[in-house]
């Protein structure tokens, strides 16, 4: 506690998460290790948004959101700190304490991953604490202050007469996905989605063939590409790296000053697409994993 101000646990409720999203917003910049974006929380969105808000975890001192979680699957939070925090002590264990504390209502009892920013107090914390490191993933950045060129497929930009498409292409992208219009329609009305675009991209027979989801964080920050698939019928022909040039234009367009991707290192299939659409290898990074 500094000056008796407490850190407080808390969920951000419907009415809180676009206060949520701004902060993450805010805590993005470039150089910056690989952390939650505001569109992760844009992607959860796909399941509405009560199951976003039912997902989040803030920390706060003195009313101030000092770092946010998305419990993003079964045992996986995703954490990020303000900048100002990466080091702050006091945060620092009281985040330990209630993620490893099954009665803190935010990580189960049991197996368990957590990614949190590389250079983070909490990641040293947790290594005392006995979580060990998983497998690794690798991101990956392409600078957008210079042109991006032409991804020479014919892309165009989703809308809700299209989103029947963008589903089907998602689902036959994804071993186990159930992706519908319906979801796209839910993430589309969530508020990170006023600064994002879908994307897919045709064949020269009017295939739908590869699809990309693309997130800004505003002018002159990195944005993301959470997610991006290539039809499972279509794979090994360039769609992958058509469209991930195709996300970089779209983002520059949005004002982001850079493009963010992340997968895991033993895909290297995924690595060689996003390198081949002009996106550099950044140091690769874990989850802490806790085995019970």
């Amino acid at each position: 506690m500094i000056g008796g101000m407490a850190i407080v646990l808390g969920k951000p409720g419907v009415d809180g998460l676009s206060e949520a999203v701004g902060v993450l917003r805010d805590w993005q910049y470039d150089g910056a290790p690989m952390q939650l974006h505001p569109g992760d929380l844009g992607w959860f969105w796909r399941s509405g948004a009560e199951a976003t808000a039912e997902a989040v975890r803030t920390w706060r001192r003195d009313g101030r959101i000092l770092a946010v979680g998305l419990l993003d699957g079964p045992g996986l939070l995703r954490l990020t700190i303000a900048p100002d925090a990466w080091r702050d002590e006091e945060l620092a264990q009281r985040l330990v304490d209630d993620v490893t504390g099954p009665e803190h209502g935010v990580l189960p009892a049991g197996e368990a991953n957590i990614e949190a920013p590389m250079g983070a107090l909490v990641q040293d914390l947790l290594s005392e604490d006995g979580w060990d490191v998983d497998e690794p993933w690798t991101p990956l950045r392409r600078d957008l202050t210079e042109p991006v060129g032409d991804p020479d497929v014919r892309i165009e930009v989703v809308g809700p007469e299209q989103a029947h498409v963008f589903a089907a292409v998602h689902r036959a992208a994804f071993e186990g996905s159930r992706f519908t219009h319906e979801r796209w329609h839910a993430m589309a009305a969530g508020s990170p989605y006023a600064d994002a675009r879908c994307l897919v991209a045709y064949d020269d027979q009017g295939n739908g063939v590869a699809a990309v989801t693309v997130w800004s964080a505003g002018p002159g920050k990195p944005g993301l590409l959470e997610p991006m698939g290539v039809h499972r019928d279509h794979r090994r022909l360039g769609h992958g790296g058509a469209i991930t040039v195709a996300a970089a234009a779209a983002l520059q367009e949005l004002g982001s000053s850079s493009a963010l991707v992340c997968t895991p290192s033993s895909n290297s299939g995924a690595v060689a697409t996003y390198t081949s659409a002009g996106f550099q290898r950044l140091p690769e990074v874990r989850d802490r994993h806790r085995t019970s």
